[in-house]
Protein backbone atom coordinates (compact mmCIF):
# COMPACT_ATOMS: atom_id res chain seq x y z
CA UNK A 1 0.00 0.00 0.00
CA UNK A 2 2.65 2.59 1.61
CA UNK A 3 2.02 6.55 1.25
CA UNK A 4 0.38 9.10 -1.44
CA UNK A 5 -0.71 12.49 -1.34
CA UNK A 6 -2.45 14.41 -4.22
CA UNK A 7 -3.02 18.64 -3.94
CA UNK A 8 -4.56 20.78 -6.27
CA UNK A 9 -4.62 24.84 -7.22
CA UNK A 10 -8.29 25.44 -8.63
CA UNK A 11 -9.92 23.83 -11.84
CA UNK A 12 -11.30 25.75 -14.53
CA UNK A 13 -11.11 27.00 -18.46
CA UNK A 14 -7.41 27.22 -17.81
CA UNK A 15 -5.83 28.93 -21.38
CA UNK A 16 -3.03 27.13 -23.19
CA UNK A 17 -2.04 30.34 -23.71
CA UNK A 18 -1.33 31.42 -20.02
CA UNK A 19 1.48 33.41 -20.05
CA UNK A 20 4.92 31.49 -18.06
CA UNK A 21 4.87 34.14 -15.95
CA UNK A 22 1.77 32.95 -14.81
CA UNK A 23 2.02 29.30 -14.75
CA UNK A 24 5.49 28.86 -13.78
CA UNK A 25 5.03 30.32 -10.10
CA UNK A 26 2.00 28.06 -9.16
CA UNK A 27 3.71 24.58 -10.71
CA UNK A 28 6.71 25.93 -8.69
CA UNK A 29 4.22 26.16 -5.76
CA UNK A 30 3.25 22.33 -6.35
CA UNK A 31 6.34 20.89 -6.86
CA UNK A 32 7.98 22.72 -3.78
CA UNK A 33 4.88 21.51 -1.63
CA UNK A 34 4.28 18.18 -3.35
CA UNK A 35 8.22 17.36 -1.96
CA UNK A 36 7.13 19.20 1.33
CA UNK A 37 3.75 16.65 2.02
CA UNK A 38 6.20 13.41 0.47
CA UNK A 39 9.00 14.23 3.03
CA UNK A 40 6.70 14.94 5.80
CA UNK A 41 4.78 11.27 4.58
CA UNK A 42 8.11 9.31 4.53
CA UNK A 43 9.67 10.41 7.92
CA UNK A 44 6.50 8.80 9.19
CA UNK A 45 4.49 11.99 9.92
CA UNK A 46 0.23 11.61 10.03
CA UNK A 47 -2.03 12.11 7.38
CA UNK A 48 -4.03 14.99 8.66
CA UNK A 49 -0.47 16.81 9.86
CA UNK A 50 0.43 16.04 6.23
CA UNK A 51 -2.78 18.33 4.20
CA UNK A 52 -2.63 20.62 7.08
CA UNK A 53 1.02 21.49 6.30
CA UNK A 54 1.04 21.58 2.61
CA UNK A 55 -2.71 23.73 2.48
CA UNK A 56 -0.85 26.11 5.06
CA UNK A 57 1.85 26.30 2.30
CA UNK A 58 -0.50 27.03 -0.62
CA UNK A 59 -2.35 29.62 1.51
CA UNK A 60 0.59 31.48 2.04
CA UNK A 61 1.28 31.58 -1.76
CA UNK A 62 -0.54 34.96 -3.51
CA UNK A 63 -1.17 33.26 -6.49
CA UNK A 64 -3.25 30.62 -5.51
CA UNK A 65 -7.43 31.45 -4.08
CA UNK A 66 -6.89 30.89 -0.41
CA UNK A 67 -5.18 32.51 2.87
CA UNK A 68 -2.94 35.01 1.26
CA UNK A 69 -4.17 35.07 -2.17
CA UNK A 70 -8.15 35.11 -1.62
CA UNK A 71 -10.06 36.93 -3.85
CA UNK A 72 -12.45 39.81 -3.33
CA UNK A 73 -16.53 40.04 -2.29
CA UNK A 74 -18.36 42.57 -4.22
CA UNK A 75 -17.96 44.59 -1.25
CA UNK A 76 -14.06 44.61 -1.52
CA UNK A 77 -13.35 42.34 1.30
CA UNK A 78 -12.24 38.82 1.67
CA UNK A 79 -14.10 36.22 3.30
CA UNK A 80 -12.17 32.72 3.59
CA UNK A 81 -13.33 29.33 4.46
CA UNK A 82 -11.50 25.99 5.32
CA UNK A 83 -12.13 22.21 6.20
CA UNK A 84 -9.97 19.48 7.19
CA UNK A 85 -11.20 15.93 7.70
CA UNK A 86 -9.92 12.77 9.17
CA UNK A 87 -11.00 9.41 7.53
CA UNK A 88 -10.62 6.85 10.50
CA UNK A 89 -12.61 8.77 12.86
CA UNK A 90 -14.88 10.86 10.92
CA UNK A 91 -13.40 13.85 12.96
CA UNK A 92 -14.02 17.26 11.13
CA UNK A 93 -14.24 21.14 10.77
CA UNK A 94 -15.04 23.68 9.32
CA UNK A 95 -14.58 27.50 8.97
CA UNK A 96 -15.69 30.09 6.73
CA UNK A 97 -16.25 34.13 6.66
CA UNK A 98 -12.32 34.69 8.40
CA UNK A 99 -10.82 37.80 7.04
CA UNK A 100 -8.00 38.04 9.64
CA UNK A 101 -6.95 34.03 9.64
CA UNK A 102 -3.49 33.70 7.96
CA UNK A 103 -3.99 30.17 7.76
CA UNK A 104 -7.93 29.25 8.04
CA UNK A 105 -7.32 25.41 7.44
CA UNK A 106 -5.15 25.29 11.01
CA UNK A 107 -8.28 27.47 12.45
CA UNK A 108 -10.48 24.69 10.60
CA UNK A 109 -8.31 22.24 12.37
CA UNK A 110 -8.62 23.69 15.87
CA UNK A 111 -12.45 23.90 15.24
CA UNK A 112 -12.01 20.16 15.21
CA UNK A 113 -10.09 19.74 17.88
CA UNK A 114 -10.69 21.89 20.44
CA UNK A 115 -14.81 22.43 20.57
CA UNK A 116 -17.74 20.28 20.40
CA UNK A 117 -18.50 22.01 17.06
CA UNK A 118 -18.02 20.82 13.21
CA UNK A 119 -18.49 24.33 11.87
CA UNK A 120 -17.58 28.11 12.67
CA UNK A 121 -18.78 30.79 10.44
CA UNK A 122 -17.72 34.63 10.14
CA UNK A 123 -17.77 37.09 13.77
CA UNK A 124 -18.15 32.80 16.05
CA UNK A 125 -15.03 31.89 13.80
CA UNK A 126 -13.06 35.27 14.27
CA UNK A 127 -13.54 35.13 18.27
CA UNK A 128 -12.34 31.53 18.30
CA UNK A 129 -9.50 32.30 16.10
CA UNK A 130 -8.17 35.36 19.30
CA UNK A 131 -9.08 32.86 21.64
CA UNK A 132 -6.86 29.83 20.20
CA UNK A 133 -3.65 32.77 19.26
CA UNK A 134 -3.74 31.50 15.89
CA UNK A 135 -1.63 34.02 13.43
CA UNK A 136 -4.02 37.02 12.18
CA UNK A 137 -3.39 39.79 10.29
CA UNK A 138 -5.48 43.28 9.16
CA UNK A 139 -7.71 42.63 6.63
CA UNK A 140 -6.10 44.55 3.89
CA UNK A 141 -3.37 42.05 3.88
CA UNK A 142 -4.85 39.82 2.33
CA UNK A 143 -6.37 42.75 -0.12
CA UNK A 144 -3.67 41.83 -3.23
CA UNK A 145 -3.23 44.34 -6.22
CA UNK A 146 -4.00 41.73 -8.47
CA UNK A 147 -7.67 40.74 -6.54
CA UNK A 148 -8.30 44.70 -6.88
CA UNK A 149 -7.97 44.16 -10.36
CA UNK A 150 -10.02 40.68 -10.59
CA UNK A 151 -13.10 42.92 -8.87
CA UNK A 152 -13.02 45.43 -11.20
CA UNK A 153 -13.27 43.54 -14.08
CA UNK A 154 -15.75 41.06 -12.79
CA UNK A 155 -18.16 44.50 -11.87
CA UNK A 156 -17.47 46.04 -14.87
CA UNK A 157 -18.63 42.48 -16.68
CA UNK A 158 -21.60 42.32 -14.31
CA UNK A 159 -20.17 38.83 -13.35
CA UNK A 160 -19.47 36.56 -10.55
CA UNK A 161 -16.15 34.55 -11.55
CA UNK A 162 -15.22 31.61 -10.74
CA UNK A 163 -11.54 30.21 -10.45
CA UNK A 164 -9.05 30.22 -13.75
CA UNK A 165 -11.69 32.58 -16.08
CA UNK A 166 -12.22 36.18 -16.49
CA UNK A 167 -15.29 38.31 -16.75
CA UNK A 168 -16.51 39.23 -19.98
CA UNK A 169 -18.30 42.37 -20.70
CA UNK A 170 -22.31 43.22 -20.81
CA UNK A 171 -23.48 39.97 -19.54
CA UNK A 172 -26.06 39.25 -16.67
CA UNK A 173 -24.18 38.17 -13.09
CA UNK A 174 -23.79 34.37 -13.79
CA UNK A 175 -20.27 32.11 -13.56
CA UNK A 176 -18.11 33.00 -16.56
CA UNK A 177 -16.75 30.82 -19.71
CA UNK A 178 -12.85 32.05 -19.84
CA UNK A 179 -11.63 33.62 -22.94
CA UNK A 180 -8.37 32.24 -24.64
CA UNK A 181 -6.53 35.49 -23.20
CA UNK A 182 -7.06 34.64 -20.02
CA UNK A 183 -4.69 37.08 -17.43
CA UNK A 184 -6.13 36.51 -14.33
CA UNK A 185 -5.98 33.40 -13.01
CA UNK A 186 -6.35 32.12 -9.39
CA UNK A 187 -7.82 29.10 -7.76
CA UNK A 188 -8.97 26.76 -4.32
CA UNK A 189 -6.57 24.58 -2.92
CA UNK A 190 -6.53 21.31 -1.27
CA UNK A 191 -4.68 18.09 -0.34
CA UNK A 192 -5.40 14.19 0.30
CA UNK A 193 -3.19 11.92 1.78
CA UNK A 194 -2.64 8.55 3.06
CA UNK A 195 -0.02 7.74 5.63
CA UNK A 196 2.25 4.34 5.83
CA UNK A 197 0.10 3.86 8.85
CA UNK A 198 -3.35 3.79 6.09
CA UNK A 199 -4.59 6.85 7.83
CA UNK A 200 -6.85 8.82 5.05
CA UNK A 201 -7.07 12.73 5.43
CA UNK A 202 -8.31 15.86 3.19
CA UNK A 203 -7.61 19.75 3.55
CA UNK A 204 -9.09 22.36 1.79
CA UNK A 205 -9.10 25.75 0.95
CA UNK A 206 -10.85 28.79 -0.80
CA UNK A 207 -11.39 32.43 -0.78
CA UNK A 208 -14.41 32.02 -2.97
CA UNK A 209 -16.15 33.25 -6.07
CA UNK A 210 -14.36 36.89 -7.34
CA UNK A 211 -17.66 39.37 -6.49
CA UNK A 212 -19.41 37.29 -4.51
CA UNK A 213 -22.43 38.34 -2.34
CA UNK A 214 -21.16 38.87 1.34
CA UNK A 215 -21.82 35.91 3.39
CA UNK A 216 -21.94 33.41 0.37
CA UNK A 217 -20.99 30.08 1.37
CA UNK A 218 -19.43 27.46 -1.45
CA UNK A 219 -18.59 23.76 -0.95
CA UNK A 220 -14.96 23.93 0.39
CA UNK A 221 -16.58 23.93 3.91
CA UNK A 222 -19.14 21.75 3.51
CA UNK A 223 -18.51 18.24 4.82
CA UNK A 224 -19.30 15.80 1.85
CA UNK A 225 -19.19 18.54 -1.08
CA UNK A 226 -16.01 19.94 -1.15
CA UNK A 227 -14.00 18.01 1.60
CA UNK A 228 -14.37 14.36 2.69
CA UNK A 229 -12.63 11.72 4.37
CA UNK A 230 -13.82 8.30 5.21
CA UNK A 231 -11.95 4.53 5.81
CA UNK A 232 -12.19 3.97 2.15
CA UNK A 233 -11.35 7.23 0.36
CA UNK A 234 -10.06 11.11 1.23
CA UNK A 235 -11.46 13.73 -1.39
CA UNK A 236 -10.77 17.63 -2.35
CA UNK A 237 -12.94 18.92 -4.88
CA UNK A 238 -12.48 22.72 -6.42
CA UNK A 239 -14.82 24.63 -9.31
CA UNK A 240 -18.10 25.89 -9.01
CA UNK A 241 -19.37 25.50 -5.24
CA UNK A 242 -22.80 25.54 -6.04
CA UNK A 243 -22.76 22.28 -8.53
CA UNK A 244 -20.49 20.47 -5.92
CA UNK A 245 -22.97 21.55 -3.62
CA UNK A 246 -25.49 19.95 -5.60
CA UNK A 247 -24.31 16.78 -6.46
CA UNK A 248 -22.46 16.30 -2.55
CA UNK A 249 -19.29 15.29 -4.98
CA UNK A 250 -16.60 13.88 -2.37
CA UNK A 251 -19.15 12.19 -0.54
CA UNK A 252 -20.18 10.46 -3.73
CA UNK A 253 -17.17 9.15 -4.48
CA UNK A 254 -16.83 7.07 -1.09
CA UNK A 255 -20.20 6.33 -1.54
CA UNK A 256 -19.38 4.51 -4.99
CA UNK A 257 -16.58 2.87 -3.45
CA UNK A 258 -18.41 1.97 -0.12
CA UNK A 259 -21.72 0.74 -2.01
CA UNK A 260 -20.96 -0.45 -5.58
CA UNK A 261 -17.26 -1.74 -4.86
CA UNK A 262 -16.18 0.86 -7.72
CA UNK A 263 -12.18 1.87 -7.78
CA UNK A 264 -11.00 4.78 -6.95
CA UNK A 265 -10.57 6.16 -10.61
CA UNK A 266 -14.01 4.92 -11.81
CA UNK A 267 -15.91 6.55 -8.69
CA UNK A 268 -13.96 9.48 -9.36
CA UNK A 269 -14.62 9.77 -12.74
CA UNK A 270 -18.17 9.22 -12.66
CA UNK A 271 -18.75 11.14 -10.50
CA UNK A 272 -17.18 14.32 -12.18
CA UNK A 273 -18.70 13.26 -15.00
CA UNK A 274 -22.33 13.32 -13.52
CA UNK A 275 -21.47 17.38 -12.93
CA UNK A 276 -21.89 19.79 -15.33
CA UNK A 277 -19.29 20.50 -17.75
CA UNK A 278 -16.50 22.82 -16.86
CA UNK A 279 -17.40 23.10 -13.09
CA UNK A 280 -15.56 20.19 -11.28
CA UNK A 281 -11.88 18.52 -10.25
CA UNK A 282 -11.02 16.61 -7.99
CA UNK A 283 -8.14 15.14 -6.05
CA UNK A 284 -8.63 11.96 -3.93
CA UNK A 285 -6.71 9.15 -2.85
CA UNK A 286 -7.92 5.48 -1.72
CA UNK A 287 -6.72 3.09 1.94
CA UNK A 288 -5.29 1.00 -0.30
CA UNK A 289 -2.72 3.93 -1.89
CA UNK A 290 -4.26 4.50 -4.82
CA UNK A 291 -4.52 8.15 -6.22
CA UNK A 292 -6.96 10.14 -9.06
CA UNK A 293 -7.06 13.55 -10.07
CA UNK A 294 -10.06 14.01 -12.31
CA UNK A 295 -12.03 17.21 -13.96
CA UNK A 296 -14.39 18.07 -16.50
CA UNK A 297 -12.58 21.20 -16.95
CA UNK A 298 -9.98 22.59 -19.38
CA UNK A 299 -7.34 22.11 -16.69
CA UNK A 300 -6.68 21.79 -13.16
CA UNK A 301 -3.64 22.62 -11.80
CA UNK A 302 -2.29 19.61 -9.78
CA UNK A 303 0.31 17.10 -8.27
CA UNK A 304 0.65 14.01 -7.00
CA UNK A 305 3.32 11.47 -5.52
CA UNK A 306 3.18 7.74 -4.17
CA UNK A 307 5.82 5.98 -1.60
CA UNK A 308 5.82 3.44 -4.77
CA UNK A 309 8.09 6.47 -7.04
CA UNK A 310 5.14 7.81 -9.35
CA UNK A 311 5.17 11.48 -9.56
CA UNK A 312 2.84 13.97 -12.06
CA UNK A 313 3.06 17.44 -11.64
CA UNK A 314 0.90 19.43 -14.37
CA UNK A 315 -2.41 21.44 -15.43
CA UNK A 316 -3.63 20.02 -18.81
CA UNK A 317 -4.05 16.40 -18.48
CA UNK A 318 -3.18 14.97 -21.75
CA UNK A 319 0.43 16.19 -20.30
CA UNK A 320 0.33 13.36 -18.81
CA UNK A 321 1.12 9.19 -19.34
CA UNK A 322 -2.23 7.76 -19.74
CA UNK A 323 -1.97 5.34 -17.15
CA UNK A 324 -1.40 8.17 -14.98
CA UNK A 325 -3.35 9.40 -12.54
CA UNK A 326 -5.35 12.47 -13.87
CA UNK A 327 -8.46 11.91 -15.80
CA UNK A 328 -10.32 14.14 -18.30
CA UNK A 329 -14.17 13.56 -18.39
CA UNK A 330 -16.33 15.19 -21.65
CA UNK A 331 -13.80 17.75 -22.67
Amino acid sequence: MGWALALHGGAGDIPRSLPTERREPRLATLRRCLDLGAAALRAGRPALDVVELVVRELEDCPHFNAGRGSVLTADGTVEMEAAVMEGATLRCGAVSGVSTVVNPVSLARLVMEKTPHIYLAFHGAETFAREQGVETKDPSHFITKDNIERLRQAKEANRVQIDYTQPMKGQSPQETKAPVDDNSQTGTVGCVAIDAAGNLATATSTGGLVNKMPGRIGDTPLVGAGTYANAICAVSATGKGEEIIRRTVARDVAALMEHCGLPLRDAAARVVAGTPRGTTGLVAVSGAGEVCMAHNTTGMFRACATEGGYAEVGIWTDEADGNGASVSIGL
